[in-house]
């Protein structure tokens, strides 16, 4: 089949990541994917799309943002209508339900008559008016509504099921772990009563992240504990404040930040941590987390999003969103206990190879067969 996927950026995010998943799921699978972006991208991430066999089509010179509603429309309607004449495309894969409903709305009246769409959040952004959108749409207008979570999938229904090879209007199917991390196949060596123990973030540095929380929870497990190091991997607009705090604390000798890292070389600093932080205040699915658990990681995430669903009771634990006290427990118990720090990172390894490649793509073709 001839498919079309609608993508509102292309940038570097995790929502990009496992969007070019998507893409080369459908490839692998014999289909023809070409991939329309609306507005910003990235030339390193347009490479790597046209790199694994989809075409690429940019709507924006620029990738400039039209301004206004009504500059948004015309800017979508004369763009998705050029693209859906030159492809006349079977199936059309919008991702992120972003802006709105316009492009599924676009679509139909494009006459494409099979539509899907993925959300990569919780129904909790939209308002009560769009939720009610989001739920006409699916009935109405759209072949099915793909959730990446059943957690997330009930916030918008209010029911969910993992997608089992027959199509309904709504159901979820898990992202999957890229490319670029591959899932050991063996345990790792169990530390010594002396090894550091190195904990870790692998992130954009953003509030949302909750990247504020990670410094002091450190400071508070390290008190009791010199054998812990903190490794911070990533960059963004809280890099000046973690800084501040590690230079508050004195403890600039125990925290590395390695500044943002291109994902080739992603995997040796997961290979470097041993207890993985996400203590994120949103977060849809956590793909941070099943990269860092197929390495062997073991993921101290917050109770939110995605994440408690993606990280079980046998493959990390979960702490009190925005609680600085709980993460440092946390942090303090696996450093404490070797023993169950192994057996957590043996659990997450096993975990992380539900989501593997494999098993994605043997679920997307299965999606598409229905298509057909």
């Amino acid at each position: 089949m001839k498919v079309l996927v609608c993508l509102p950026c292309m940038l570097t995010g995790g929502t990009e990541i496992q969007t070019l998943s998507l893409v080369e799921a459908l490839i692998a699978t014999g289909h023809k994917v070409t991939v329309s972006v609306y507005f910003q991208y990235a030339d390193s991430m347009v490479v790597r799309y046209r790199k694994v066999g989809a075409q690429v089509e940019l709507l924006s010179s620029g990738g400039r943002r039209p301004s206004g509603l009504n500059g948004v429309i015309r800017h979508l309607w004369r763009g998705l209508k050029r693209v859906v004449a030159a492809e006349m495309p079977d199936v059309v894969h919008v991702q992120y339900m972003a802006p709105g409903a316009l492009p599924v709305i676009i679509l139909r009246l494009l006459g494409v008559k099979k539509v899907i769409a993925t959300s990569h959040t919780f129904a909790d952004i939209y308002s009560p008016n769009g939720l009610r959108v989001i739920r006409w749409l699916t009935s109405s207008c759209l072949t099915a509504f793909q959730c990446i979570t059943e957690r997330a999938e009930r916030s918008y229904f209010g029911t969910s099921r993992l997608f089992d090879g027959k199509l309904s209007k709504h159901f979820t199917i898990y992202n999957n772990i890229p490319a670029h991390i591959d899932v050991l196949d063996a345990p790792r060596k169990l530390l010594s009563e002396t090894d550091t123990i190195t904990v870790g973030v692998v992130s954009r540095l953003e509030q949302i992240k909750g990247m504020d929380l990670v410094v002091p929870a450190f400071v508070r497990a390290a008190e009791t504990n010199p054998r812990l190091r903190l490794l911070i991997v990533g960059d963004g607009s809280q890099r000046a404040l973690m800084e501040r705090q590690v230079a508050e604390a004195g403890i600039c000798d125990r925290v590395e930040f390695t500044g943002r890292q291109p994902q080739s070389q992603l995997q040796s600093q997961y290979d470097r941590i041993d207890i993985l932080l996400m203590p994120s205040r949103s977060e849809g699915f956590g793909l941070t987390a099943i990269e860092g658990m197929a390495r062997g990681c073991v993921p101290v995430v917050a109770d939110t999003g995605g994440l408690p669903e993606v990280v079980t009771t046998e493959s990390g634990l979960l702490h009190r969103p925005e609680d600085i006290v709980d993460l440092s427990s946390k942090i303090s118990r696996l450093s404490a206990d070797t023993s169950l720090l192994a057996a957590l990172s043996g659990g997450a390894i096993r975990r992380a190879s539900l989501f593997s490649v494999g098993n994605y793509r043997h679920t997307i073709a299965s999606l598409y067969s229905t298509l057909e």
